[in-house]
């Protein structure tokens, strides 16, 4: 017998109701939110940044590929790591899906990371994605938008991290365990792991300028991560208990 309240359908239906309201009212918000994303300030992009893609050198303005609006995923795959971060892996799972329509609508998506072109496409091939996936390695770009750290960094705690300074380089002492778990899954320590991070970056294309329009980290990549946004919705929620998410092949290994 469950432990959970019980009712009848009326006494839920009431509920129900109750909780709709609420769910109209952060709709209603998040729509805000969307148009307030919208009203920031476009900043220029005079900086040249260069990218190895699957079609050769390209700059951040040819990653647009003739739209007018870019989205870029920072995807956790540093030079170091054997593989990509399982975590970004899950998200990425969903982009083959609604790529094709962002690109008919004006909107190119792209995973960005660190590793060579060649560690890239060979990931690529196992978790059986197709989405474009540039190496950014050499440029500037993922430490100017905040999604890689040097040792130095680390080591003084100048890191700035979801619009925050801080984060100190990790002793064998001071390493969570679930930081240690991940950082194992991709073949690495933690403080090489973490000197990685996660983040999306908005970017527009206006008479041949790029400007940089949005960018978001950590728990504001919540609502990209479709896997959440449906267990949210499931009986007992995210019901989370160390690391359980692994790479979609990996789930019934040993």
């Amino acid at each position: 017998m469950t432990k959970h309240m019980t009712g009848t359908r009326k006494e839920w239906l009431a509920a129900r109701l109750g909780l709709l309201e609420a769910e109209k009212e952060l709709t209603r918000r998040s729509d805000e939110l969307a148009r307030r994303r919208q009203e920031l300030p476009w900043v220029r992009i005079d900086k040249e940044y260069r990218f190895q893609t699957d079609e050769g050198s390209a700059s951040l303005a040819d990653l647009f590929r003739r739209r007018s609006q870019l989205l870029v995923y920072h995807f956790m795959f540093g030079p170091d790591y054997t593989a990509g971060c399982p975590h970004c892996s899950a998200i990425a799972d969903g982009f083959d899906g609604f790529a094709v329509h962002l690109a008919n609508h004006d909107v190119m998506l792209w995973a960005v990371s660190r590793a060579p072109l060649a560690k890239l496409q060979a990931y690529k091939r196992r978790m059986a994605w197709t989405f474009p996936w540039a190496c950014s390695l050499g440029s500037d770009f993922n430490y100017d938008f905040n999604v890689w750290f040097s040792e130095e960094q680390q080591r003084e705690g100048s890191i700035e991290y979801n619009y925050r300074r801080g984060g100190h380089a990790m002793d064998a002492t001071s390493v969570p365990e679930p930081v240690a778990e991940l950082a194992a899954t991709v073949g690495t320590d933690a403080a090489t792991y973490t000197r990685e991070r996660p983040g999306m970056s908005a970017f527009a294309l206006e008479d041949g300028v790029v400007y940089h329009t949005y960018s978001a980290y950590a728990r504001g990549l919540d609502g990209l991560w479709g896997v959440y946004q449906w267990l949210d919705r499931a009986p007992k929620g995210r019901n989370e208990t160390g690391v359980w998410m692994r790479r979609h092949d990996e789930y019934n290994k040993g």
